[in-house]
């Protein structure tokens, strides 16, 4: 049967890899990316080498929550449903450290930015058969400041980027107790893939990118990680693995998610929890 599914930072590296070998199989797929051209680009493309025609572009800014907000309104008017959502969209270097509302960007996109839109999108999931959500984390993770994730104090790239995806996996954890007829898995894909961003952060890569598009790909289709939810998969180890501790600090993730609704009440008001 074929399902829809939502890739986001779709238009280079594991993301379009991913939906390029979910497109040979048939299903429908939502390529994401923040420039118009680049997407439809991407989408003429994964038409030609996969023969499915069933692919759509959308446009959207992970970086800002004005324009979140607006990406969660176009996807829900265009489609009644989504069956797989892969957070996939992230960043490590940037040129600027914070966006317009002063939000550091590595906490915004590698983290918020999701946390927003599955809440958004989150009647779509519903609507979904056998709903799955994958966040992409990290081998790198590191204790969340709360401080930081705020605006009140500043870090390195490394420190939060490595603060983010622990913050994602802590979320993924949450999301799957507070929703448990979906499956949410947390996965690292695997550590320096040659990717952009990879290559761009530390000049060098340890693995094929393709590694990391299929373990997206098994993960998004698989019956084998049917009653998965709330774990995390560790791609450089090949299995289900244990992440930081913190991810199972339930005081920790209490505070995490009360400031993270915070921050996020201020900018999309409207969003439901």
């Amino acid at each position: 049967m074929s399902k829809t599914i939502f890739i986001t930072g779709s238009t280079d590296g594991i993301g379009k890899m991913t939906a390029e070998q979910l497109a040979k199989k048939g299903h429908e797929i939502i390529i994401h990316g923040r420039n118009d051209q680049k997407v439809q680009a991407t989408v003429e493309s994964i038409k030609t080498t996969s023969g499915n025609e069933n692919i759509h572009g959308i446009v959207g800014d992970l970086s800002e929550f004005s324009t979140i907000q607006n990406l969660i309104s176009d996807i829900k008017s265009r489609f009644s449903k989504i069956d797989i959502l892969i957070n996939n969209a992230g960043v490590f270097k940037s040129i600027n450290p914070t966006n317009h509302t002063g939000q550091e960007l590595r906490f915004m996109v590698n983290y918020l930015a999701p946390y927003a839109l599955t809440y958004g999108l989150m009647p779509l999931l519903k609507n979904g058969e056998d709903a799955r959500i994958i966040n992409l984390s990290s081998a790198a993770q590191a204790p969340v400041s709360l401080k930081a994730l705020e605006g009140k104090s500043h870090l390195s790239q490394q420190e939060t980027y490595a603060q983010s995806k622990l913050a994602l996996t802590m979320w993924s954890f949450y999301l799957a107790q507070q929703e448990p007829e979906l499956n949410i898995i947390a996965v690292n894909p695997g550590s320096l893939l040659n990717t952009r961003m990879a290559r761009e952060a530390y000049g060098t890569f340890w693995s094929p990118a393709n590694k990391g598009a299929d373990i997206l790909y098994q993960l998004a289709l698989s019956t084998e990680v049917n009653g998965a939810s709330g774990q995390y998969f560790d791609n450089d180890m090949g299995n289900f693995n244990r992440a930081h501790g913190d991810a199972y600090a339930s005081e920790k993730i209490r505070l995490l998610i009360d400031s993270t609704q915070k921050i996020i009440k201020e900018y999309i008001p409207s969003l439901s929890y």
